[in-house]
């Protein structure tokens, strides 16, 4: 299946087969996937930690749990714990130089070398609590999350990402360092419900929550790109499909799931 196909396709798997493993190298393609994501500064604050259900050591499995729909986590063969590690942005002067080397910032390569010397490294050090607060540090790590989970679905995976209460634990049994703030579990593993699972989730409707120029002025919706999307097979029919009652019940009685 094309990465493209999978974009407008696909959405949270919540049901996934437990006794099925996932080959390791295709969770090291995930990762790749996040590895090479767009990152401010070049920084690559994003780390992993891959929980194999069949080889971890019992505490690390003990300390993966979820306030709600903590069945996802007990079935799912794979359990990536995705975390920022802010150490990592006390490196971003020589981050910034690596780019420079690279050819990529910078015309001048010894003037773009002296002028981050001279000011924009002072400047990013002098800002730097305003940015590790401002969020940007996440984004750019949903945004390789994002590319991973894009790579699992071209695999034939299934992803679900849920919150956890339990990051001191984690930090604790894993052996992440202090500066490491915990971001989602990831379950990942084969699907065991259809590859439509349910169809499209009730979404907002798009002139509500983009806006053109200010807010308050809808971005124009095209009928004739929507059309256009349908033919690429880009969006999927509602939920729900006329299928799924059925296979929910199946899916309760398969994986013993709870009601909720």
């Amino acid at each position: 299946m094309e990465v493209q196909e999978a974009i407008g396709t696909r959405r949270t798997y919540r049901f996934l087969l437990p006794h099925k493993g996932v080959e390791l190298a295709k969770i090291q393609k995930m990762l790749e996937a996040a590895r090479r994501a767009s990152f401010w500064g070049n920084v690559q604050a994003l780390r992993a930690v891959v929980v194999d259900r069949a080889t971890a050591r019992e505490d690390v499995l003990a300390s993966l749990s979820a306030p709600v729909a903590g069945f996802q986590i007990d079935r799912a063969p794979v359990v990536i714990v995705w975390y920022l590690d802010y150490a990592a942005l006390d490196d971003q002067g020589d981050r910034l130089k690596e780019l420079v080397n690279a050819r990529v910032l910078g015309v001048d390569r010894e003037k773009a070398l002296d002028t981050l010397d001279s000011f924009l490294i002072p400047f990013f050090q002098k800002v730097m609590p305003h940015i590790k607060a401002s969020g940007l540090t996440e984004i750019d790590c949903g945004q390789g999350i994002a590319q991973a989970t894009l790579v699992a679905i071209d695999q034939g995976l299934g992803t679900a990402c849920l919150s956890t209460p339990n990051e001191e634990v984690i930090k604790k049994n894993m052996r992440l360092p202090d500066t490491a703030k915990v971001l989602l579990l990831m379950c990942v593993g084969y699907p065991a419900e259809s590859r439509e699972a349910g169809g499209q989730r009730p979404r907002l409707p798009f002139e509500g929550i983009f806006h053109l120029n200010e807010y308050g002025n809808p971005f124009p919706c095209d009928e004739k790109v929507i059309e256009e999307l349908k033919q690429a097979r880009l969006l999927q029919e509602p939920a729900p499909l006329p299928e799924r009652e059925a296979e929910l019940h199946y899916l309760q009685k398969a994986l013993d799931l709870p009601d909720f």
